[in-house]
């Protein structure tokens, strides 16, 4: 067997990115109640020190940015 052969089973996969899913809602969900048309710099120090601690290697994409910007400008919306 090689190292190459070591991976998470489907399920496992799964579950994993259904977790980070929900790390993320409740962190976006959390910074738009607390920081609502505020300044989008504030809401991405807000979500990326909430959601940092939670993975391993955690790097920020543009994801990150547009749900700031989205609730910077009030546009978040929790349906």
């Amino acid at each position: 067997m090689k190292i190459s052969d070591v991976t998470w089973n489907e399920q496992a996969r799964e579950k994993i990115l259904v977790d980070a899913d929900k790390a993320l809602q409740e962190a976006v969900k959390e910074a738009a109640a607390a920081h609502s048309g505020g300044d989008r710099d504030q809401v991405y120090k807000f979500l990326f020190e909430k959601l940092q601690p939670q993975f391993v290697d955690f790097e920020p994409g543009p994801d990150l940015s547009e749900y700031a910007d989205a609730i910077a400008n009030g546009e978040f919306n929790e349906e």
